[in-house]
């Protein structure tokens, strides 16, 4: 029986799960600015259901990153590099939940399963999801 390597596989997981909290900051980040006009740490635990001082610890490696500026008690903003991040983040993100529409998943499953699909899919197979897409939406 001939052995298989999983190993880069694995490593790509990893990776993947690695930036994955990152990304979801991000993103909220993003959301919240086009939705409240600010992102504020307070706005952050509660949308994502963690405690103020578990945003915090984050905030200050999104920091260290250059993703976001920051100062106590103030509104969270994006830098340029933060920005770009994000608008690639709700990019693929929107590939995926269009891919998953149109396998006939419906939009609310479609935007949930999105959400962590997004964050472990190869840029090769998102541009065959968006293939797929453009040739679905093209019948």
């Amino acid at each position: 029986m001939k052995k298989v390597d999983n190993s880069q596989g694995f490593i790509q997981v990893r990776a993947a799960h690695r930036r994955e909290l990152i990304d979801d900051y991000i993103e909220l980040i993003s959301d919240l600015i086009q939705e409240c006009g600010e992102a504020r740490q307070v706005d952050l635990a509660v949308r994502l259901g963690v405690t103020q001082p578990t945003v915090a610890k984050m905030l200050k490696k999104l920091i260290a990153y250059s993703l976001i500026e920051h100062k106590r008690y103030r509104r969270v903003l994006l830098t340029e590099q933060g920005r770009r991040l994000a608008d690639e983040n709700h990019i693929r993100h929107k590939i995926v939940r269009t891919f998953l529409m149109d396998l006939g998943i419906n939009k609310k499953t479609a935007q949930r399963d999105a959400e962590g699909i997004e964050h472990h899919v190869s840029n090769e197979t998102l541009l065959a999801f968006r293939q797929f897409s453009k040739r679905f939406s093209n019948k």
